[in-house]
């Protein structure tokens, strides 16, 4: 990868590499835009090879921007990539070692960049960079939670659009991905009655919900999900869930999901291509972020999303243009709009 045509490309203003050796701290830091305030970097926590932490740094930060600007918040957006130690990490005082060094150096940053949690990370896991910065936000918020329930409500109201009415009973959803985002925006679709298709890169977790909701539900491998046939695909898992030479095998109507960036820009061409509505994560996967950023209920948060998506859609519909294309336009225009005022003195 061309870090710096990279970069160009998307519109990035930075990219720090973070390494302590005793602590096992090695990650990536991603600015894409401050036009609109600090950039609020998710903190995720997996296996990483250098490359795909560069490359998530970049899509992560840049889906954030747009998340912030569409859901009308004065952030811009950023990403922490932290590939997982040798050690593990999972040691209480081996944890607390690690953040608070990525703490520290971020205190290096200045005031460009707020952490908050993301898949991997926890609460307690941003209280101990908040004892190194105060650059932080989300410590109380059960921020997948509060996501799922927002793509929940995005979801139905996506529906009323796509697929002609906003109830969800008897509708076909797949989801790929089951950790806590995906699982808790299952048991909201198994609630209203939806028919749930679900697969994970771990098997057992897919088949421990599968037998908690009991009824309604189909496991599949994960390597067969974006095969079944479906009225909605809600990718749940850590990014780049749809390759564009996966989008001839899907047999769905809409993709809409908690995942972040789960299409490339060629992949998005290839979904409208194939007439299917994509309803962009940046739209539909918000409340977290809103309501680490504003300190709102969930059920305030989610309501956002929900008018932020009707919004997009009937937009969408009235102009005949492509959802995920409308949504990037509305959160563009807004960057532009703000960073064209005076600063204020």
């Amino acid at each position: 990868m061309l870090i710096f045509e990279e970069m160009q490309s998307r519109g990035h203003e930075q990219l720090t590499v973070l390494h302590h050796a005793s602590s096992g701290l090695r990650a990536v830091v991603a600015v894409h835009s401050t036009v609109l305030g600090p950039a609020i970097a998710g903190c995720r926590l997996r296996p990483y090879d250098e490359e795909r932490a560069l490359r998530d740094a970049l899509a992560m930060s840049e889906s954030i921007t747009l998340k912030a600007a569409l859901a009308g918040l004065n952030y811009g957006g950023g990403a922490c990539i932290l590939t997982l130690p040798e050690n593990g990490a999972e040691e209480g005082h081996l944890r607390e070692a690690l953040f608070r060094s990525l703490g520290r150096q971020v205190r290096g940053l200045g005031d460009r960049v707020v952490l908050t949690e993301d898949a991997g990370v926890t609460g307690q896991d941003i209280a101990f960079v908040a004892q190194e910065t105060h650059s932080v936000l989300g410590m109380n918020t059960d921020t997948p939670t509060v996501t799922a329930y927002g793509v929940y409500r995005g979801l139905k109201a996506a529906a009323r659009t796509v697929l002609g009415s906003e109830s969800l009973r008897g509708v076909r959803v797949a989801v790929l991905g089951v950790g806590s985002l995906g699982a808790a925006l299952c048991g909201h679709l198994h609630r209203e009655g939806a028919r749930l298709t679900i697969a994970d890169s771990r098997p057992g977790r897919a088949q421990t919900l599968a037998e908690e909701l009991n009824e309604r539900v189909t496991v599949v491998p994960a390597g067969e999900l974006l095969d079944a046939p479906c009225d909605v695909l809600s990718p749940c898992g850590f990014g780049h869930s749809i390759k564009q030479a996966d989008v001839e095998r899907l047999q769905c109507r809409m993709i809409a999901g908690g995942e972040h960036h789960p299409l490339s820009r060629r992949g998005e061409q290839a979904v409208k291509e194939a007439g299917i509505a994509y309803v962009p994560d940046y739209a539909i996967n918000a409340a977290g972020l809103i309501a680490v950023a504003t300190g709102i209920s969930a059920e305030a948060a989610a309501e956002r999303v929900y008018q932020t998506v009707s919004q997009v859609c009937a937009l969408a519909q009235q102009n005949g243009k492509p959802i995920h294309s409308v949504a990037r336009r509305l959160a563009e225009r807004r960057i532009e709009l703000i960073g064209s005022l005076a600063r204020p003195l």
